[in-house]
């Protein structure tokens, strides 16, 4: 009789620690919606075509018979929010909540008809070119991190294709690079369009997350 009752006591608990996680997951879900900016994903402006696969996006345009492909994931793509520590006895100032915005990493790549192989680079967000204000020189807010050409639409490198690291490239090297890419639509618009469509779907994916791990709660 013990046993059963023990059974009945730690069944008892997982209901209604269950129920309390459904009834938390329902209230998040609906404070999501509510500050999400639309249903629909935002347009690419420039030609860009949009083809998702889960969590991964592909753009595509043809530009003067060139395919330029762009692709990205928004999986580990919000930056950490690290808080300033406060000292004891103060109070922490009332700030709005910091606007979350997905930053992922993402490769571009150049195929010529009459080319064996891709041009393909690696880009990401450096933290420091993030916030540029109003009054300042504008400057890139993405950058080049690796060049290396690859067998077309091969998604994963081959290690034995020589790759450039740019950190010790020469500075008019690297700036044509950048000139490749903007003649060819990737320039500071573009990325700026990315971070929005990327934060746009990095939301909707987190939305049905939560909702599936309802579901799942609530399953029997």
């Amino acid at each position: 009789m013990r046993s059963c009752a023990l059974l009945v006591c730690v069944c008892g608990k997982i209901v209604l620690g269950d129920k309390a996680f459904g009834d938390f997951l329902s209230d998040e879900i609906g404070e999501e919606k509510k500050v999400q900016k639309s249903k629909t994903l935002p347009k690419m402006s420039g030609g860009w075509e949009l083809e998702m696969n889960g969590t991964e996006a592909k753009l595509t345009k043809t530009v003067s018979g060139e395919k330029i492909t762009v692709t990205f994931n928004v999986n580990n793509s919000i930056p950490p929010n690290f808080e300033e520590e406060i000292e004891p006895g103060q109070q922490k100032p009332a700030e709005e909540e910091p606007e979350i915005v997905s930053t992922p990493n993402f490769v571009v790549e150049v195929t010529k008809q009459s080319a064996k192989h891709s041009l393909v680079f690696d880009c990401h967000f450096p933290e420091d070119e993030m916030a540029h204000g109003e009054g300042e020189e504008e400057s890139d807010i993405f950058a080049i991190r690796e060049v290396s050409f690859q067998p077309e639409g091969d998604s994963e490198w081959k290690e034995t294709s020589y790759t450039l690291n740019t950190d010790s490239l020469d500075w008019a090297l690297y700036d044509h690079m950048m000139d490749f890419l903007a003649d060819r639509g990737v320039d500071n618009t573009f990325v700026d369009e990315l971070m929005e469509l990327s934060t746009a779907i990095e939301h909707q994916e987190y939305i049905k997350f939560l909702e599936d791990l309802q579901s799942f709660v609530k399953c029997n």
